[in-house]
Formats: structure tokens, sequence, C-alpha cells
């Protein structure tokens, strides 16, 4: 890319963060070519970001075949622990625990493909990273920044900047901003937030303290939140060495710059020595985006959405954005769909966008300062005092937190105007055989589950074969009737009428006269 030359790809991605990646990724997988331009010409390690990735998000990466890839990553094995627990401090006194957060002790359960996994965010995109680079279609370009944008009824074209000002003009069918919170393509496209900030600060912190691990009483665990009524916040492990990451809960910019190793010393509850790695001062914020797009151009990921990280949604949902939009564009550029299949991406994904948001504001009500009984740090008759009513508050408060497979499982695409009658969901999965899962079976386009006394196979496959739709038929003896499945694992229609084929793929696809 250099000089003011027009540069052609059906698909621009501004941003190449993990749903700018993702999304170039969902289109390599339909062999639809696609460039992500992004300003940062490493991934940044110094700050972890999210640390969860949700067992959907790892169904979905399964299905581009990255999965594994993302375990090999991982610092902590998922089997390594399920547990988040309730301390005066790391190495204080325990309140309570939950067991089987996340989604990470569903190994080997039919409820999902893949389990939930602990990773930092920059790993997650390091791994994407890579997977771009081999791809023959997605193509990443570091060092550059998407600086305007112009739709015409015919394609989008796009000034890409370099550090130096030199500038480049792509033009592209379709352009994706996956460009975050200050999102250059949101604001061309003249689509503002609507929400709300908490204003209570927390502060981030990495730090390394060798041996910490060895003194922690209270076994491996994803998180430890501290109810110390003086120094609440959590705290946990990055890998099973040294590095560890807090949030200091209620601490400003100021404050936690002053003295950062004060502020990992009162979480721990011990004088520790302690080397400061990074920081990060920031407010939860609650914002959704009035539309997710026009024609031709598309809000994906924290351009679109912004929500409280407790729980662990956020850049989870971008990835389902990525895949609802992407196998759309993919169909549409391929041929085998009109474009008025694109209007169900915001009629699809902005709903749940917004019960995410409402749930993590939820979660957000009650933290560490609000759960926190000064008995807590006095005596041991004291805390033994407090102990069961604080142990009763945080289990009924923090119980949706640490288990939301309804959210990250249940949500549906149910009155879409792609989607028939009760469909809508996930299809629901089974084992078929240890490691065969039946979404592994499933085609890159449509599939069609057969129950053995379904009689309509055959007319779905020459509805498909004359519409171009591709189509795989998968046999399934434990199945009632038929079930249509998309490109993204969701139900399209479920029945066992042959007669209306013709129709309900072509509402499937985006027919919507």
């Amino acid at each position: 890319m250099t000089g003011a030359s027009a540069h052609r790809v059906p698909v621009l991605i501004a941003g190449g963060g993990p749903v700018g990646l993702a999304a170039a990724l969902e289109l390599a997988h339909h062999g639809v070519p696609s460039l992500v331009v992004e300003p940062r010409e490493e991934v940044s390690w110094l700050r972890p970001r999210a640390k969860t990735t949700s067992a959907r998000t790892m169904e979905l990466f399964r299905r581009l075949g990255l999965a594994g890839a993302v375990r090999e990553r991982a610092a902590l094995p998922v089997a390594w622990s399920d547990q988040a627990v309730f301390t005066t401090g790391l190495l204080g006194r325990e309140i309570t625990r939950f067991h089987g957060c996340f989604g990470l002790d569903l190994a080997g359960d039919d409820l999902v493909a893949e389990p939930g996994q602990q990773i930092p965010q920059p790993a997650v995109e390091q791994v994407l990273r890579e997977a771009v680079a081999r791809s023959r279609h997605a193509r990443l370009v570091t060092g550059r920044t998407v600086r305007t944008v112009h739709e015409d009824d015919d394609g989008v074209t796009a000034t890409v900047t370099a550090p130096d000002g030199t500038a480049d003009r792509i033009r592209a069918a379709y352009l994706i901003g996956a460009d975050g919170a200050w999102s250059t393509v949101r604001e061309a496209i003249g689509v503002a937030y609507e929400g709300a900030a908490d204003e209570r600060p927390n502060f981030n912190i990495v730090f390394r303290a060798p041996g910490l691990a060895e003194r922690v009483p209270h076994g491996p665990a994803v998180h430890y939140w501290v109810l110390h009524p003086s120094r609440p916040g959590l705290v946990g492990r990055l890998d099973l060495r040294d590095t560890w990451w807090c949030i200091a809960q209620g601490v400003t910019q100021e404050e936690g710059e002053a003295d950062p190793l004060a502020l990992v010393r009162g979480l721990v509850g011990a004088d520790i020595d302690a080397e400061i790695v990074a920081t990060d001062p920031w407010k939860a914020k609650m914002l959704l985006a009035t539309a997710y797009g026009t024609r031709r151009i598309f809000l994906a990921g924290d351009a679109a959405h912004l929500n409280p990280p407790w729980g662990g949604h956020g850049f989870n949902t971008g990835v389902g954005d990525a895949v609802n939009l992407g196998w759309k564009l993919a169909a549409v550029l391929s041929g085998w769909a009109p474009e008025t299949l694109l209007r169900s991406y915001e009629h699809e994904r902005r709903p749940v966008a917004a019960r995410t948001i409402a749930e993590a504001a939820r979660n957000m009500a009650t933290l560490a300062p609000e759960l926190a009984d000064p008995r807590l740090a006095g005596t041991d008759a004291e805390f033994a005092a407090a102990r069961p009513a604080v142990a009763e508050a945080v289990q009924r408060t923090k119980h949706g937190e640490f288990h939301s497979l309804d959210l990250v499982l249940g949500y549906t695409y149910q009155g879409s105007p792609i989607v028939a009658g009760d469909a809508g969901g996930r299809l629901p999965h089974r084992w078929l055989a240890p490691g065969d899962s039946l979404y592994d079976r499933l085609g890159r386009g449509f599939t069609l589950i057969a129950g053995p006394s379904a009689t309509g196979a055959p007319a779905f496959a020459k509805a498909a074969a004359d519409h171009g739709v591709p189509l795989e038929i998968v046999g399934d003896p434990q199945a009632a009737g038929l079930r249509l499945v998309r490109p993204d694992q969701h139900v399209a229609w479920t029945g066992d009428d042959p007669a209306s084929a013709p129709e309900i793929l072509r509402r499937a696809v985006g027919h919507l006269d």
C-alpha cells in the first residue's frame, strides 16, 4: 500500500483487534477476500483487557479451526480452575466461593462443543493475527489508519494513512468498522452512542510477584475477590509463573499512579515485593450505537457497543457480531444471497448487545465495596459473625456474573426477518463420539439436519440447487423432523413439510420481498 492509487478489495475492515480479525477470518472461511487495516504494529501485551473467552466464542473458534491454538496459548489451562473465591485479601480469610464459573467446567459436556477459556485478549489477538497471515484470502496491514470514509451507490472509498502522512485510497464493496470505542467509521456515518457511564473509578495493575502463588491459601481460582472495606477489588493470575493482574475498585487515576505498589499490597494483604508492569485507569460504560450501519458500511464490536466487564462478555459479543455479519457479507458477495440479507445484521445483533449491556450493568450494581462489611477485617469472632450474611449476599448478587450460560449460549434470533417461527436459537449440541461434535458435521454454508422419519431432504436439496445456495444434508438418528441450520450454527427453521422448502430457503438467505 503506497501512493495515492486506489486499491480494490471486496471488504475493507477498519480495526485489527479481535473483532476485526475474526471478521476477516469468517469471510476467509467462505472464500471471500478482505483487507484489515490496524494502526498498531504489534499486539500490546501490557494491558490484558478481556481475560474470558466464552464457551460460545470457543465454539466459533473451533469452527474456524482455531480453538486448539487458543488453548495452547493460554497460560492457564482450562482444567486448572473453574473457581471464584471471595476473601478478605489474597492471603486472607475465605468468605465464600463459586464453582463452575464461565463455562470452564464443561469439557466433554453435551451442552457445548468447547468449554470456556481463561486467556488474556492479547494472546487471542496474536492467534488471530497468525491465522490471517496464513490465510489465502485475508490480509492484515499494520501501521495504517482508516481516516476518511465515503459511501456511494456502488461501494465505499476509504483513505488510509501512514504515520508519515502518506495516504492510499481503498475501494471496497463493503466496509466493517471494528475500530473501537472512538470509531472513525461510526462518526463518518453519523451514528451516535446512547447510554451512560458508571462514575466509579477503577484502576488496573499488572504486576510480577515471585513466590506469591505458593502463599495463597485458597487454592487455584480464576478470580479472587477482595472484600476488605479499605482495599476492595479483584486479583487473578495471568500465568502459572509470577504474573498477576488486579483491579482496585474506587481508585482514581491520580491515586493509583501515586503508589500502585501500595494498592497491590493492600489487595494481597501483605507487604510483598512486586514489580509493577503496567497500569490502566478506567470507568465502565454502557453504550449502544443507535444504528449498526448503512447499506454498505457496518459497525461491529466496541464500535457498536460497550458494556461493563463484569461477566466477561465484551469482546465475546464482538466476535458474535463478526461471525453474523461475516457469513452474510460472504453470501452476498458470492452471489447466493441478495443484499437484503444484510438488513438482518442489526435486527439480530443489536438486541444481543442490549441484553448483554443490561446484564453486565446488573453485575456491576454490586461490587466489592458494596459487599465489604467492616467486621470482616476484625477479630476472628467479628469475622465469624459477619461472614454468613456477606456470603449470602455474594451468592445472591454475583451468581449470574459467573454462571451466565443463558446469555452466552441462549441468545436467540427469533423474530428476525430471516428466521421462521420459533427457530433462531443456537443448534443444540451433543457429542456423537468422544471428540466428534455434531457441529463438526455442519457445512460452511447451510446444513439440513434430517431425522430418520423426515421426508423433505430431497426437496430442500433441489431448492438449494435451483437457487445456488450451498447446502449439506446431515442425517441424524436422534433428530425429529428437519432443522435448517445457518452458517453461524443458529437454526433458521424447524419442521417436516417439504412443500415449503423453496420458500423457507429463500427467506433464510434474505429474500424478504
